[in-house]
């Protein structure tokens, strides 16, 4: 079976965490860059990417790499692409991608060019002169960066984060790529309490529910390659069929807790999609009255940034009201994403670690609070 030079592009800080996925899935070559992680495998590797990874943006099959100063290199480049071999005669390909420290700055300009030299391949192959695009989406993307050209195949659709459980959420939602790293790096245990004690819509703990129970993030979504001619029913077929019976029904600690009803019905509803509504225990109730009753545990939340002057007072509150939490909680470990530099100043402590992250376009810290401690 042919082998593909798969791209699973990321947000910045979770690099690592994609390459261990990929490692786990037993993919080869495996090698982590700046924003993406790379790995060759067949088509059947392409399912089990799109279905089992939780911390990828999204699955891209990497058909070509050149040089191209020019509009006339950049058309030769992409017009010696197999194409056929990848888009059928009714299939659409629009073309999305960026350009960065290139001579070919103007983006509509190389889509454009990109599309013309796709569809004169085409053309050749298939002897029509037009393509009414009707069919499958063969999303076609592209990257320059300082004059090289990568040109790749969109196998996701969808981004990755779509898991499908969240229609809806509440006003500040938290990516669930970034929500499944945040529970990765906790390390969480199936006998060991989790809770977010500002839970929003959810996220957090169905990430970690659907981690602990070994849950594939992909299981019940669908893929734009699933309706590509080239990749058989079969390959999506066994894929799934082995993430279903790979699904470990054990039991789970998990907490949600937030004083907004909408939130915790939103979660509840958000929980129930998943699958996992069995093993999370939702409350309404403020911060301040969090009082576990489980000697040991781990806090995990994603507190409002407060973007307006009274917003930001009240997040600074809550950064202090967490700390208190702490000091009174000396067996529980604290994950706190924050975008403030003043964060631990308003949390009394400083961090254990500390690991840069990205929620969106804002930069964050990961504050990890995990060594024992004395009561105060």
């Amino acid at each position: 079976m042919t082998n593909y030079t798969l791209t699973c592009p990321c947000l910045f800080g979770l690099e690592s965490l994609v390459a261990e996925e990929a490692r786990a899935l037993d993919f080869a070559d495996v090698a982590a860059f700046d924003g993406r992680v790379v790995f060759t495998g067949d088509a059947s590797a392409i399912a089990r990417a799109n279905i089992h990874l939780r911390c990828a943006e999204r699955v891209l099959i990497r058909l070509a790499e050149f040089p191209a100063r020019s509009f006339e290199e950049l058309f030769e480049g992409v017009r010696a692409i197999p194409w056929e071999t990848f888009v059928g005669k009714n299939d659409a390909f629009p073309v999305k991608g960026w350009s960065l420290k290139s001579a070919l700055h103007s983006v509509p300009d190389c889509q454009a060019i990109i599309k013309k030299a796709a569809v004169e391949r085409l053309k050749s192959s298939y002897h029509v002169d037009w393509f009414e695009e009707t069919g499958a989406l063969v999303q076609i993307r592209f990257s320059i960066h300082k004059d090289m050209v990568d040109i790749y195949l969109d196998t996701s659709g969808d981004g990755l984060h779509k898991r499908g459980y969240r229609l809806k959420a509440n006003e500040a939602p938290l990516k669930e790529t970034l929500a499944a790293a945040m529970v990765r790096l906790s390390r969480p245990f199936a006998d060991k309490f989790f809770c977010d004690p500002m839970c929003g819509s959810g996220t957090l703990v169905i990430e970690a529910a659907m981690l602990l129970q070994n849950i594939a993030p992909g299981l019940n979504r669908t893929f734009a390659a699933e309706r590509w001619h080239w990749i058989s029913a079969e390959v999506w077929q066994e894929a799934r069929a082995a993430a279903r019976d790979a699904v470990d029904r054990k039991p789970c600690l998990i907490e949600g807790s937030d004083n907004d009803p909408a939130a915790i019905s939103l979660a509840k509803e958000n929980a129930k999609r998943a699958g996992v509504d069995d093993c999370i225990r939702f409350e309404q109730r403020d911060v301040r009255d969090f009082s576990p009753t489980q000697t040991r545990g781990e806090v995990v939340c994603n507190p409002p940034y407060g973007e307006r002057m009274l917003e930001a007072r009240e997040a600074e509150d809550l950064y202090a009201e967490l700390g208190a939490l702490y000091r009174k909680l000396p067996q529980f470990q604290f994950y706190i994403i924050s975008p403030s530099d003043r964060f631990e100043l308003l949390f009394g402590a400083r961090a254990d670690k500390r690991r840069k992250l990205y929620n969106g376009m804002i930069r964050c810290e990961l504050f990890q609070y995990f060594r024992p401690r004395a009561k105060n």
